[in-house]
């Protein structure tokens, strides 16, 4: 296993981390001031400073991606739905590669409409059968434009309203059954927030290997989790067995960087910025 407490080279820093803080322009110039080699940007956070500004940013300060947030959402309740997803994930292909990113990672989606509460439909078999045929169908302009898709299985507390790939043995079904050559065109994107209960971890991160493996997210789960959507700690501060979980990952090819992602509305989202940043170079270095 690589050996992480000697420096931060492998430390990739999702922007959601201080997306409360900064803008996506600010971000970066204090990545660069820290030498963090990577980020994950949000496409909203793109948007609001502009793409072609941020690829000249990328450009200019060295800084790579170790992934680009977010595709996915595909259920839909009628047809004009699922045309409207499949044109926003061709969009988000197309950003991706402007930006030189890895992959575009997949959150797929769940009820349509249940993020308002309001479902268009409760049979999360459909859901699930929209997800695949969605996933298919971006997979195939993906492939045109060589641009990796990473499914992120969720934690099945999000269920019904965020995703219904819910295993990382789930999502390598659908990698298996779309792209069995095992092409690099589709894999997944492992956060240990979603997945570090999962009793087939182990064997799941060793059938994925190093071809299906394209995106490693990393914080902890705390005691008690007061807010399950916005409540992530930071590495070393909950129950995760973060050193170990890399162990599987790198066992099974994985070479990638460890990307920080923390959703953090009571605790990291109010401190300053450089406090939160300055805490991800040495919970890295220590915990992760």
């Amino acid at each position: 296993m690589r050996d992480f407490s000697q420096d931060h080279r492998w430390l990739s820093l999702n922007t959601a981390t201080v997306r409360k803080q900064w803008p996506l322009d600010r971000i970066i110039e204090e990545c660069a001031r820290r030498d963090i080699r990577a980020i994950s940007p949000w496409r909203d956070q793109v948007a609001a400073v502009g793409l072609d500004k941020v690829a000249r940013q990328l450009r200019d300060t060295g800084i790579a991606l170790s992934g680009y947030c977010r595709g996915g959402f595909f259920p839909a309740a009628d047809a004009a739905g699922h045309q409207a997803a499949l044109l926003d994930n061709r969009k988000a292909i197309d950003e991706a590669k402007t930006l030189g990113a890895p992959c575009v990672v997949l959150v797929v989606g769940s009820l349509p409409g249940a993020l308002t509460g309001k479902p268009a439909y409760t049979d999360i078999g459909r859901a699930r059968n929209e997800v695949f045929d969605g996933i298919a169908a971006a997979l195939e302009y993906a492939r045109q434009v060589g641009m990796p898709l990473a499914i992120e299985p969720l934690h099945p507390m999000q269920a019904a309203e965020r995703a219904c790939v819910n295993t990382l043995e789930h999502a390598l079904d659908i990698c298996d059954a779309l792209d069995p050559q095992h092409s690099g065109a589709l894999g997944v994107a492992l956060d240990i927030y979603h997945v570090w209960w999962d009793p087939k971890l182990q064997q799941q991160i060793a059938r994925a290997g190093a071809a299906r493996l394209l995106a490693y997210h990393v914080c902890d789960w705390l005691l008690p989790t007061r807010d399950l959507l916005n409540d992530r700690g930071m590495m070393g501060d909950g129950v995760v067995e973060l050193k170990k979980i890399r162990g599987w990952v790198e066992e099974a090819g994985y070479q990638g960087y460890s990307e920080v992602e923390i959703f953090s509305e009571l605790d990291w989202w109010q401190r300053p910025g450089e406090e939160v940043l300055d805490t991800c170079v040495s919970r890295h270095r220590s915990a992760v």
